[in-house]
């Protein structure tokens, strides 16, 4: 599915956790009602649409990993991660080919298609295997969550789900991930 990933080191490794920093990126962005595996297959939709065409230049873009999912906040120009869900909206992205800037990828012609320029961030995250089913993914939210908080990490967002398979990988195949924002 992805050849193409975003940038990142590893500052920190303790078992199944990582402290990642990530480097500038672009990502092409959606939000959607719904329950969340409706929202995020909606998204992809949209954010697909975008990729293979629908743009001012009509240019297929090259699919990358991860596809994110995470819950949105409802109030006007905000831009990342909160917790306060409005409970049934998503924001789902596509993370955008690092040979793109600001200023070279095409702009897409749907409306609810943003382009989001991300600076440098720092985030905690765990690392799963299996089906994106709500307990499955639960369970790795709130792993994540309590290692967060055992470590007095400062986060800055609630948790992000990431998915880096199409649907039909086998479940024991699939890399997952969980990451939360930190600060500093």
């Amino acid at each position: 599915m992805a050849s193409d990933e975003p940038a990142y080191s590893v500052e920190l490794k303790d078992g199944d956790f990582e402290i990642r920093r990530y480097e500038p990126l672009l990502a092409a962005e959606v939000t959607v009602g719904g329950e969340r595996s409706a929202a995020i297959s909606q998204g992809f939709r949209l954010l697909a649409d975008f990729i293979f065409g629908n743009n001012t230049s009509k240019t297929k873009i090259e699919m990358t990993a991860p596809v994110t999912q995470q819950p949105s906040e409802k109030i006007a120009m905000t831009v990342p991660v909160t917790q306060q869900a409005s409970g049934n909206e998503w924001k789902v992205r596509f993370i955008m080919p690092a040979q793109y800037t600001a200023e070279t990828l095409p702009v897409p012609n749907n409306t609810a298609v943003r382009i989001v320029a991300e600076p440098p961030k720092r985030f905690a995250v765990i690392r799963f295997s299996g089906w994106s089913s709500e307990a499955n993914l639960a369970e790795h939210r709130d792993l994540l969550v309590a290692w967060v908080k055992s470590k007095a990490l400062p986060a800055a967002g609630p948790p992000v789900a990431a998915f880096y398979n199409p649907p039909w990988s086998l479940p024991f195949l699939r890399r997952n991930e969980y990451l939360i924002e930190l600060t500093g």
